[in-house]
């Protein structure tokens, strides 16, 4: 099946529906062949500066009515109102729907839209925004295989796209994926004051970190390798590296770490049930 063939429609024109669409068109989807249903005018303005082929809409009708795929990108708090008003409407028997709002169960999906719709929930990330994400997919037990490969070619146009065995790891991917990245900005707005405590210009210190922090991720993803490794090898036995790593031993870094992850998933879990 060509993809590209298929409207894809989204519920919400926010940051994340505006980065899947920006995914979409970086990878060759047709604007014409996707639609943004979006009541506030401003948003509009945002989603139409993307692509002038782009179909735009005020009302989630029209787009619920067309779209092979539907993506519910709304607030999670807002997100039963929506979809209960979809389930009233007719829209294509096969339709494929997505959410990507946090919390919210396939099991509430079902409840609200039918339990025969083909349900995919999906937790993406901030860097998705700039097609450099990561988002973890769950599905419910009607997608069937053509159903995942056309959930996984919606989301992986902002990144990665990896499927989970179980949605009960939705929190803890949660934790890992979706709060994530604000562990690494916490590390580099760290590592930037302690650069400039030690002499460093600020600009300096920013340029040194930030461009430290991608070449060290990419080293990990271009040469497959694990971290630890790779830390051991800048490690030189009573060198510099290891009396900064001893000072984070000392700390207990790594019991911090898994404390921080877990509030996070366990805020997740709480969450969760609220929304649902």
């Amino acid at each position: 099946m060509n993809h590209h063939d298929l409207t894809i429609g989204m519920i919400g024109g926010g940051n994340m529906a505006r980065a899947l669409v920006r995914g979409l068109l970086r990878g060759g989807h047709p604007a014409q062949r996707i639609s943004i249903a979006e009541p506030d005018a401003g948003q509009r303005e945002l989603v139409a500066a993307l692509d002038p082929g782009l179909i735009i809409d005020a009302n989630n009708t029209p787009v619920a009515q067309s779209a092979a795929v539907l993506v519910l990108a709304v607030k999670p708090q807002i997100l039963p109102e929506v979809a209960l008003a979809l389930a009233s409407q007719r829209r294509p028997a096969a339709q494929l729907v997505m959410s990507v709002a946090a919390g919210v169960t396939l099991r509430s999906l079902a409840g609200w839209l039918g339990a025969t719709t083909p349900l995919v929930r999906v937790m993406p990330n901030q860097p998705a925004t700039i097609g450099a994400g990561v988002s973890a997919l769950a599905a419910s037990t009607s997608v069937d295989t053509n159903g995942r490969q056309l959930a996984g070619y919606v989301a992986g146009t902002t990144g990665r796209a990896l499927w989970l065995p179980d949605e009960s790891l939705m929190d803890a991917v949660t934790a890992v994926s979706g709060s994530g990245p604000a562990y690494f900005y916490l590390l580099m707005e760290h590592m930037e004051r302690a650069a400039t405590d030690l002499g460093l210009p600020p600009e300096l210190a920013a340029a040194l970190t930030r461009e430290t922090a991608l070449g060290a991720a990419r080293v990990v993803i271009e040469t497959k390798s694990e971290p630890g490794a790779l830390r051991t090898a800048v490690t030189s036995p009573g060198g510099t590296t290891a009396a900064a790593l001893r000072v984070f031993e000392q700390a207990d870094l790594a019991g911090i770490v898994q404390q921080a992850l877990t509030a996070a998933r366990d805020r997740s879990a709480e969450l969760g049930k609220q929304r649902s």
